[in-house]
């Protein structure tokens, strides 16, 4: 893991103050150098070291992040997935990658001497999971230095530091909310990890605790508003923002950074005052077009890519002869200079009719209207159009309103046939509308999807 030399340093530094608080309890800097200590010299027992593979899976968030610790310091790669996997389940979903070290809840712990250990730049440092919506999740590995050598940039764009408390309100088994508490962790902060987006009753006490917050677009609103609170910055990954969100962010005295990338590219762009995406620091873009399409595919060349998938499991990641990669997300031209405008996951676009349909463009504009709490669109099967687009609204809305907004706001591709309501969406780990997981739903006929008329 990329932070273990800072921790080292932030125990004998600061010995007292807190590293990280979890649901299940605390730990100081030199508590945590202790417990990765000690079970870092009990994997060296095992013969565990350079090139084995460890798997983190405690359910308790600050034992998930200690494990990892401990998996690194002893020279191994931590692969960090879903604590509710049984030993057969990661069997599975390791593949071809090679035989597991387990680190369950109970942290071993072996008495001795602090355990010594030389990290380097190119060391397979990280391993975890993509989110796997659908098929067999691929762990996706990435070096040391393209997660630390990142993490002044962040530091620096969202004024991160040591006096600190970073909320990390999500699984840590996602790249972005392990990033966070690793980050935070580094510049020597303390990292408030629930481990699960916290239900309403509880996040007050978070928020009134916390600094800063990483969270998804979807999770920002909720963060604002609560009596004492001490938020002043908001890191915001994933799909767009919506502005309003932003503007009531910036009444509270939150500034929001806002950026777009991948688990497998890191951070490719960000938008620190709501003017635009703009490229992260050492980030080349270049948006490729696509035959037939006013859109492109994303490339990106940049020091902060992921190797590639253990075990050589296939992905979406491409590379080609000059080092630049995709994911396969879509894009409006691009000149170095400009802002980037991306358009969503190229898989995930709506071919109806002929045209091509961006879902995330019609649910931008559907969000707008009252009474919707979230949406998702979809493309349902058409014997002739091939597809027609579906809305999934969260919330109690007037097909009416949704039908007027859709007319205003969008093309008539773009404007949904087909109109259900959900009282929530489901949502991944991390956040996130799970987009396959309801289009799936609908597709089966789900009685708890009900058809607006």
């Amino acid at each position: 893991m990329p932070v273990v030399p800072h921790v080292l340093r932030h125990a004998v530094e600061q010995p007292s103050k807190l590293a990280v608080c979890g649901p299940g309890g605390e730990l100081t800097y030199a508590e945590l150098a202790r417990k990765i200590n000690g079970a870092a010299r009990h994997l060296r027992g095992q013969g565990v070291g350079p090139g084995s593979l460890v798997a983190v899976g405690p359910a308790d968030p600050v034992e998930f992040i200690a494990a990892a610790l401990a998996a690194d310091l002893a020279g191994a790669t931590p692969v960090v997935g879903d604590p509710s996997w049984s030993h057969e389940r990661w069997s599975q979903v390791s593949g071809p990658a090679g035989p597991l070290t387990f680190l369950g809840e109970s942290l071993p712990y072996a008495a001795g001497p602090e355990v010594r250990r030389e990290p380097r730049p190119d060391d397979l440092a990280w391993a975890c999971f993509s989110s796997g919506s659908t098929g067999r999740p691929r762990a996706i590995v990435r070096r040391r230095a393209s997660w630390t050598a990142s993490f002044p940039h962040l530091s620096d764009l969202a004024g991160i530091g040591a006096d600190d408390v970073v909320l990390v309100p999500g699984p840590l088994a996602s790249s972005l909310y392990s990033f966070a508490a690793m980050h935070a962790l580094a510049v020597g902060a303390t990292a408030l990890v629930p481990g699960r987006p916290p239900t309403r009753a509880a996040l007050a006490s978070y928020v009134s605790r916390a600094t800063v917050v990483h969270v998804v677009p979807g999770q920002l609103a909720d963060m604002l508003g609560h009596p004492g609170s001490r938020l002043r910055a908001a890191v915001v990954g994933g799909a767009a923002l919506d502005p309003g969100v932003r503007a009531a962010a910036a009444r509270a005295g939150v500034h929001t950074l806002a950026y777009y990338g991948a688990t497998e590219l890191s951070f490719v762009a960000v938008d620190v005052d709501g003017d635009g995406l703009r490229p992260f620091p050492g980030v080349e873009i270049e948006v490729r077009p696509e035959p037939g399409s006013a859109l492109g595919a994303v490339w990106v060349r940049s020091p902060w890519l992921a190797e590639g998938y253990l075990g050589g499991a296939a992905g979406p990641l491409r590379r080609d002869p000059d080092g630049w990669v995709t994911v396969g997300d879509v894009a409006e031209p691009y000149r170095l200079g400009e802002v980037l405008r991306v358009r969503g996951r190229g898989d995930g676009a709506i071919q109806t009719g002929g045209a091509t349909v961006v879902p995330e463009d019609v649910e931008a504009v559907l969000r707008q209207v009252p009474g919707v709490g979230d949406v998702v669109v979809v493309g349902s099967p058409h014997p002739s159009l091939g597809a027609v687009v579906t809305a999934v609204v969260e919330g109690v809305p007037s097909r009416a309103l949704l039908e007027a907004t859709a007319r205003n706001g969008l093309d008539a591709a773009q404007r949904p046939r087909l109109w259900y309501a959900v009282p929530s969406l489901p949502r991944t780990p991390t956040g996130k509308p799970a987009r396959a997981l309801l289009a799936a739903r609908l597709a089966s006929g789900d009685p708890g999807i009900r058809r607006l008329n």
